[in-house]
């Protein structure tokens, strides 16, 4: 593979591993390591990637197995999964702030999830990949994922409602 079809193929989802790897993570710093270490592991072996059919979702695989690895090392006691994602602009400060207070809810929420479903949620909803994107990188039936992805949702929206309605989770 040529270094410039290497560096346009990896343009189109380098920013999809930052933003997983920023949601396992938490720390910019750590985020931007991660997605380093990836892009790097990937040059180094741009011969062999093309027997993969879809490269971006061999690379997301490798940015989740390469956080969860750094957060099961020692040197990641600091380090937990929480979700912050949002922004939004063009709104009056109060939707602001309740926007940012649900999306925060939602973080929390997620954070309850057990981790199977939490990371389908987040490949699904936030990363926008399809089921059958998700079964490939996780090694699950489609059929599983379905199924997981269903219950998170179930569980972030219960509590979330429950939240709105009485004020506290």
């Amino acid at each position: 593979m040529k270094e410039t079809a290497f560096i346009t193929l990896t343009n189109g989802f380098k920013d999809k591993l930052f933003r997983l790897a920023k949601r396992l993570l938490v720390s910019n710093e750590e985020a931007e390591d991660a997605t380093q270490e990836i892009l790097l592991k990937l040059w180094r072996n741009k011969t062999k990637i093309t027997e993969y059919k879809n490269v971006e979702a061999f690379a997301m695989t490798m940015t989740k197995n390469y956080c969860f690895d750094k957060l099961k090392s020692k040197q990641a006691s600091n380090l937990k999964i929480v979700h912050n994602n949002y922004q939004d602009e063009n709104t009056s400060l109060q939707r602001d702030i309740e926007a940012k207070d649900s999306m925060s809810w939602v973080g929390k929420i997620m954070d309850t999830l057990p981790e199977q479903q939490r990371l389908i949620v987040q490949l699904r909803d936030i990363e926008q990949y399809d089921n059958s994107e998700i079964a490939k990188m996780l090694n699950m039936k489609e059929t599983a994922v379905r199924v997981a992805l269903s219950r998170g949702r179930k569980i972030i929206r219960e509590q979330l409602i429950k939240k709105h309605n009485y004020g506290v989770v």
